[in-house]
């Protein structure tokens, strides 16, 4: 009860933020925080679970529930996942919607869940074959948002690979760690019974599906596809130690796609320009979308700083009229109070004394 007294106070707070981060974004983004919140609602039924959420023996033939992969993703069970998914959504506003566009997010989107769905599904299709254990096909509901989430940490890793997020006595953490550590952040609570275990597998497929598409399919205004610099390659998500490892995998799996033209190859080059500045020289590894992008969020770091202080002055000059207007109130309600005039001190004067008592001409006496 003192819980909910707690959460009760602070809900104009809670209510207050929301609206600020969900403010000025596109009606995309506020439709999935809807849905959502929608969806958390009919998760206490279980009747609407079981029909919503993804179930791996009947997405597969003969029931082929293929309408499952689009409701799948709305449907969260946990008060924290909804809380957790819509301040996800309204930072994919803020961040990524206006790099990509609206469209270009919303694809990504669907994309993402959907692949998710499948993949999902073909992983507990292999513990089953593995096992012969039916609970895997019929009793497992995927349902939530947890690849998506996944996919916006490899995309906030690939719009910014290096910004710090924590330092911490074993070294500083960035978003170029972060969708790995969350994976094993993941499994751990699943360890521990704190998760279900659709959870960390979702999260993993989100990862590796959002990295595919946007290391090699995701198309650019300038007409080029994917992103092949070196800081977002696969092993660069593992510590420095296991690179080499993961690289020995993952390089014979590459030239197998190469070779079926499921991808392309990572381009060699250096480009040498002339420009009424000087030479341009693009080294490999830096593709100029990634130089394109990390100018733009510069550009809206600065416009950022910029509208603060701007508004830090603008507050200031309101404050400085305000005790302006403060003071002339005050002073016209004051006597004025001029000083006394000052007591005029007279010099002393000369008296005359004249003698009339005789008949010569007067004398002048001076006292």
């Amino acid at each position: 009860m003192a819980a909910l007294r707690v959460f009760s106070r602070n809900i104009p707070y809670l209510r207050q933020q929301f609206s600020a981060l969900l403010g000025n974004t596109s009606p995309s983004v506020k439709f999935i925080c809807v849905v959502v919140v929608i969806g958390y609602v009919l998760s206490f039924s279980r009747d609407v679970v079981n029909v919503l959420s993804v179930t791996p023996g009947y997405l597969l033939p003969p029931s082929f529930q293929l309408w499952s992969t689009f409701t799948f993703w709305f449907l969260e069970i946990h008060l924290w996942e909804v809380i957790i998914d819509i301040i996800t959504v309204g930072l994919c506003g803020k961040l990524i919607e206006p790099l990509w566009g609206q469209i270009e997010m919303m694809k990504f989107f669907v994309l993402t869940n959907i692949g998710v769905a499948f993949l999902t599904t073909f992983y507990y299709l292999m513990i089953f074959s593995w096992t012969q254990e039916t609970s895997y096909l019929f009793d497992i509901h995927v349902h939530g948002l947890a690849g998506y989430l996944a996919a916006v940490c490899v995309a906030v890793k690939q719009i910014l690979p290096d910004h710090l997020l924590i330092k911490t006595p074993l070294g500083k953490l960035t978003n170029r760690s972060l969708p790995l550590l969350l994976l094993l952040v993941a499994i751990l609570f699943w360890a521990v019974g704190a998760l279900e275990g659709t959870y960390p597998c979702m999260w993993g497929s989100g990862t590796l599906l959002s990295w595919i598409y946007l290391r090699f399919w995701q198309k650019h205004s300038n007409g080029s596809r994917g992103d092949m610099a070196e800081n977002f390659s696969f092993d660069n998500f593992f510590p420095t130690v296991l690179q080499p490892l993961v690289r020995g995998v993952i390089s014979p799996i590459h030239r197998c796609c190469i070779r079926f033209g499921l991808c392309s190859q990572s381009p060699r080059r250096v480009h040498l320009a002339l420009s009424p500045r000087g030479v341009t020289i693009s080294m490999p590894g830096v593709e100029p979308q990634d130089m394109e992008r990390r100018r733009q969020i510069a550009l809206k770091a600065l416009s950022e700083r910029l509208s603060k202080t701007s508004e830090i002055t603008r507050q200031k000059n309101l404050s400085t009229k305000v005790n302006m207007d403060t003071v002339r109130k005050t002073q016209s309600h004051v006597i004025p109070q001029f000083p006394s005039e000052p007591e005029i001190i007279q010099a002393p004067t000369e008296a005359t004394l004249i003698d009339i008592s005789s008949e010569n001409p007067p004398t002048t006496k001076t006292s």
